[in-house]
Formats: C-alpha cells, sequence, structure tokens
C-alpha cells in the first residue's frame, strides 16, 4: 500500500468500524491497509483538545510551577506566568507536528512510529506508553476522586472512583461519539466554568507570593512542557480521524494551548490566593481555593465531568497501544481490562511523586517527539524531496533501530539537567553528573538540551537511512 494511499480522506474501513444511526466509530481492531474514517473537522478537534486541556492535573501540577525546587524560594509571579506561557507554547508545538503525522499516515500514535523506527523496534516506545497512560488513567481517577470527596464526605471517595472508573472506561469503548458528545454539551460549559473561576480569582485580588524570586525558572519550564508532550504518543489516535492535517494541527495549536494556559493559571492563581504555608500546600490544594468562590462549587463539578474524558483517553489510547503489539485484540476488550485495573490501581494511588512522574515524562517523550519531527519533516524533505516521503505504519521497511540513539541520548541530556527527585533515581544521576565534572548552568532547561541533543543526532543518523532508502527505491 502506497503512502499516497494512506494519506486518503475516506470514510472506508467499514467492516471494521461499527455504526449507530449512520454514524462512524474508530474501528474494533488495527487495520493499517484500510483507511481509518475521517468524521471530525475543525470544530470537533478543537474543542476535543480544548477538553484535553481543561485537566484538573494541570491545575494541580502548577504547585511545581510555584515551587519548582525543594527547600527554594517559590517563583515570582512575573516567572511562573512567562514559564507557562513558554513553556504551553514549546510543547504545544511539537504536539501538533507530532499530530499532523498521524492525520497524514491514518495510523494510530504507536503504528504512527512504526514509519519512523520500523515496527519491532516501534514496541520499545509502545511498552513504555503503555506504562504512561495507565499511570495517567489512575491518576485522573485518584483527582477526580479526590476533589468529589472534598465537595462531599471522605467516606465517598471508594465510591467516586469507581464512578469515575466506570464512566471513563465506558466511554473509551465508543470514542467517537464521545467526541461529538464532548463538542455538543461539554466542551462549551466547560468554558463558561473557566471563566467564571478567573474572573472570580481576578476579582478576589492576586498577592504576589513571599520572597518569590526566579531561582527554579527552568525547573518550571520543564514541568509545564510537559503536560503538552505527554499527549504526543496519544494524539494521533484522535487526529487520525480528523480530516486533514491542518484541522488537526490548528485545532491542537488553539484549543489546547489555551486550555492548558487557563488551567496551569486557574492553579496558580488559586494557591497564591489561599495564602498557605509552603509544607500546608499538595498538588489538589487548589481545589479549595475555588469552591469559595461565586459559582465556584458548580464551575468545579463542571469540571469534574469533563476531567472523566482525560480517564477516558488514557483507557483508550492505553488500548490502541496494545493493538501495535497484538493487532487483532478488540480494542473494546483491551479498554475495559485496562479501565479496570485503573480503577483499582486508583484506590492505592498518591500524588507525592507527580513531579517526578512529569520529569521523567518529559525525559522520555520530549526527545522521541524531536526525533520524529526532525526525521519526518525536516531529514525527509531533504533527501526524500517530501517531508513524510516514505513514511508508512503499513509497509514500514527495514528497522530502523540507529534512530534509537538520539532518543537515548536526548533521555541522557535531559537526566544530566534535571534527575528529578526520585530517590536513588536522581542520586545515581547526580554522581554520574559529578563523575563527569559536569556542572548544568541555571539557564539550562533540560527539555531544551533534550531537545537539541535529539534534533543534532537525529540528523546525523537519519540522513544516510534516508539515502539508502532513496537507493533502494530508485
Amino acid at each position: 500500500m502506497s503512502t499516497a494511499a494512506s494519506d486518503r480522506s475516506t470514510t472506508g474501513g467499514a467492516r471494521s468500524t461499527p455504526r449507530r444511526g449512520g454514524r462512524e466509530e474508530a474501528p474494533l481492531t488495527l487495520d493499517l491497509e484500510a483507511p481509518p474514517p475521517r468524521p471530525l473537522g475543525l470544530l470537533d478537534q478543537t474543542i476535543l483538545w480544548l477538553s484535553m486541556g481543561a485537566s484538573l492535573l494541570i491545575a494541580a501540577a502548577a504547585v511545581f510551577v510555584l515551587y519548582p525546587l525543594p527547600d527554594a524560594p517559590p517563583l515570582a509571579l512575573a516567572g511562573a506566568v512567562t514559564a507557562i506561557v513558554l513553556g504551553v507554547g514549546c510543547g504545544v508545538t511539537l504536539l501538533a507536528l507530532a499530530a499532523m503525522v498521524g492525520t497524514r499516515t491514518g495510523a494510530p500514535a504507536m503504528a504512527m512510529l512504526r514509519g519512523l523506527l520500523g515496527r519491532r523496534t516501534s514496541y520499545l516506545p509502545t511498552a513504555l506508553n503503555l506504562v504512561q497512560c495507565f499511570g495517567w488513567a489512575a491518576v485522573e481517577i485518584f483527582v477526580i476522586s479526590t476533589v468529589a470527596t472534598a465537595l462531599t464526605h471522605e467516606s465517598w471517595r471508594p465510591v467516586w472512583v469507581l464512578v469515575a472508573g466506570a464512566v471513563a472506561t465506558a466511554m473509551a469503548v465508543r470514542p467517537l461519539s464521545m467526541v461529538r458528545v464532548i463538542r455538543r454539551y461539554l466542551g462549551w460549559l466547560v468554558l463558561a466554568s473557566v471563566v467564571v473561576l478567573l474572573v472570580g480569582l481576578l476579582r478576589s485580588g492576586i498577592p504576589q507570593p513571599a520572597g518569590g524570586e526566579w531561582t527554579g525558572f527552568w525547573v518550571a519550564f520543564d514541568v509545564v512542557v510537559a503536560l503538552p508532550i505527554s499527549w504526543v504518543p496519544l494524539a494521533a489516535d484522535y487526529t487520525r480521524h480528523a480530516r486533514t492535517p491542518r484541522i488537526a494541527g490548528v485545532g491542537i495549536g488553539i484549543g489546547y494551548a489555551l486550555s492548558c494556559s487557563a488551567f496551569f493559571l486557574l492553579g496558580l492563581l488559586a494557591l497564591l490566593t489561599m495564602q498557605q504555608l509552603r509544607d500546608a500546600v499538595t498538588p489538589t490544594s487548589f481545589a479549595l481555593g475555588l469552591v469559595g468562590l461565586p459559582l465556584g462549587t458548580a464551575a468545579l463539578v463542571v469540571l469534574l465531568l469533563d476531567e472523566v474524558d482525560k480517564a477516558f483517553a488514557n483507557v483508550y489510547s492505553t488500548a490502541m497501544s496494545t493493538q501495535n503489539l497484538l493487532q487483532r485484540l478488540d480494542r473494546r476488550i483491551v479498554a475495559v481490562v485496562i479501565g479496570t485495573a485503573a480503577t483499582l490501581a486508583a484506590l492505592l494511588t498518591n500524588l507525592e511523586e507527580y513531579e517526578s512522574f512529569l520529569l521523567l515524562i518529559g525525559a522520555v517523550f520530549v526527545p522521541l517527539a524531536v526525533v520524529l519531527v526532525t526525521d519526518y519533516y525536516l531529514v525527509r524533505r531533504l533527501v526524500l524531496g517530501r517531508a513524510g516521503a516514505g513514511y508508512s505504519a503499513a509497509e514500514p521497511g527495514p528497522l530502523r533501530w540507529l534512530l534509537l540513539v538520539p532518543w537515548g541520548a536526548g533521555f541522557v541530556a535531559y537526566q544530566l539537567v534535571n534527575p528529578g527527585l526520585v530517590p536513588g533515581w536522581a542520586s545515581w544521576w547526580t554522581g554520574v553528573r559529578d563523575t563527569l565534572g559536569l556542572t548544568p548552568p541555571g539557564w539550562l532547561s533540560a527539555s531544551v538540551a533534550a531537545a537539541v541533543v535529539a534534533a543534532v543526532l537525529t540528523v546525523l543518523v537519519a540522513v544516510p537511512l534516508a539515502r539508502r532508502t532513496a537507493t533502494v527505491t530508485r
């Protein structure tokens, strides 16, 4: 099957595409020969990604923007806002470029990487993404239950965990139908709720952080970048159903960028309004700062309902990633198994290591996204004359395992600059850094370092591989 054939916008593949009332649904199994249905227009994609970025977990991550370093003063308000704007801009740009590859190839995110790495080599990022998606699903369900418990009573927490998990799993069974529901109803309610909360916070007056300074700015930037980047291994699961790549890119660029920025600001302003001592602040403390606002409880309830779609997205994408390993598995069965397991895991989850989780996601997926974007848009254009030339998930060609080198080098670069806070892991990387005699400057971001290393090495490695492909196909 040619790349051009895989790029066709079509509503074919009906054999594996269940319909209800004439509406198309995502295929049940992974068939890379059959073009996916493409019913999602610009409004669908924009509202979908607006909803994906409207996450209480992003608001929860604001605590690590305000307090990026342990035992250090908080970040100045101007520094925190700058980190949010710059981090969201950089992260969303990479996310949109990677997601557009999925629209062009028509393949789910992990199967799409077959065009980059070859079929067997793509199993490595698939395995890592399975861990990430499962972890995110459990954390999303945990946050939903925690905020819902704050609005009701502690004894209700197990009930909210089960309800959130059950609804997210049911949504993952019919994903395209859920996108239409989000566009028609929930997206607009979320937008109104965010406006109500932001206006309420701004009217209440926002104090400057006591003793705020710019130390730790780049750590805060890395935390912000990690949130949009965490969607890179999932995005094509949804953008493959967009009508055109431009629709997918613009939808993410508008929808996710706006809502992600708004929720970081929402969490940041709520924490500043509370005036709590640092030791008393937790990732879910922002919710307490919102409840007392006019209509705050009602708006928070809407955001809780919307949060379920993030859990659904992670359950669904876990199923899609599993199909890259076992192509004929019915995604509905996988979604039910994963959703059930994530719900049980949420009963045991906490957010004590949330910052380290975000930094590890950045370390893994920032360089992978850069390798994909550099090879697809730059190397293929320079060597083969067209961006994405030769990319095919259905016929991925020979293994391109050498591209693991720039990905791995980018990961190492990230760890040497910022190894995170996990005991043992962080100290090991600090020891390596000391052995090498490296002292990262305070102005260096781990995400930027990883991106630069990955991009340069991708050009050095991928150009000869692309030339070899061009020679073979002539």
